[in-house]
């Protein structure tokens, strides 16, 4: 076991030594890796603030009833008799006036209000419903159409629905994106393990004649492709806090814009593990698939 470790700590060490003596291959390799993983990590984080926005907006849906202008108060009553059962958990009456009221304070559009003559705006009701199926909630509001004195009805939820279709194929392509970059993760770190090994070509054919495996030769190359893929996912998280960095004043001035205070989070140490522990474990796949080829190509070995 002690002589175990004691040649994994030198497998370990000569590796160190190996990236370091040189060191603008070890950075430019380092930063070809780290672009590869910043991108679908930034989809990937572009798409949780998306989320987390979604979620922060109102997510309980509400149907939306616009009375006819010609509607009866007869009509009137029979509507807000409607509303008060059990299928419906509030109902808000915004009369007309109030409407235009609301229309009038929002920002740019008093100036337009003014100038009209009489109010455009019909009589509304905004209602909850206790359901929350897609399937439930179209049911309702095709019912609440057809009363009487109901000229239009819309369902507010559709957007977020949409919202959250679109959230779902986002996701689904940064696990592909994921598949493809992780691909070429495992092309670069395999193409610079194999020009080491061959540029050693000389001292593997030595190691062999004096009795070493393919376990022993292989070994520090692995440690080199797993250093190498850790520094990759250093890089990414260089370049996405630098993308942050860039991208926050400008989100926080569009935010307040529309009144809000969103701003971009970053991400969880979890995350971070997670993207380096991937970003390792890919480097140290293409050093393997790099040094296994090598060594079964190089008539050294045989």
């Amino acid at each position: 076991m002690i002589g175990w470790l004691r040649h994994q700590k030198h497998a370990l060490t000569s590796s160190l030594r190996r990236l370091a003596a040189q060191p603008v291959v070890t950075l430019l390799t380092a930063l070809a890796m780290g672009v590869a993983i910043s991108l679908p990590c930034a989809l990937y984080l572009m798409l949780g603030n998306l989320n987390r926005l979604a979620g922060e907006l109102p997510a309980q849906p509400e149907i939306s009833l616009f009375l006819a202008a010609d509607v009866t108060p007869a009509q009137k009553r029979l509507i807000a008799a409607r509303l008060k059962q059990p299928d419906i958990a509030t109902a808000r009456h915004i009369p007309k006036e109030q409407a235009l009221t609301e229309l009038s304070a929002s920002q740019g559009l008093a100036d337009i209000t003014a100038g009209l003559t009489e109010n455009p705006l019909p009589d509304a009701w905004v209602v909850r419903p206790q359901a929350g199926t897609p399937e439930a909630l179209k049911r309702l509001a095709a019912e609440l159409g057809k009363h009487p004195g109901v000229a239009e009805t819309h369902l507010d939820s559709q957007w977020i629905e949409r919202l959250q279709a679109a959230l779902a194929i986002g996701r689904a392509g940064v696990w592909l994106l994921g598949g493809l970059f992780a691909v070429a993760l495992m092309a670069i770190s395999s193409n610079a393990i194999r020009a080491r090994v061959l540029s050693r070509r000389d001292e593997i054919h030595v190691s062999r004649l004096i009795g070493a495996t393919h376990r022993y030769i292989r070994r520090p190359f692995l440690y080199l492709g797993a250093l190498q893929g850790l520094l990759g996912g250093l890089a990414a998280g260089g370049v996405l806090a630098l993308a942050g960095t860039l991208l926050r004043a400008p989100v926080a001035h569009l935010s307040s814009l529309y009144g809000t205070s969103f701003q971009l989070l970053p991400p969880n140490p979890t995350e971070i593990a997670a993207v380096l522990a991937l970003a390792t474990l890919t480097g140290w796949a293409g050093a393997w698939i790099a040094v296994a080829r090598t060594l079964h190509q190089t008539s050294t070995i045989r």
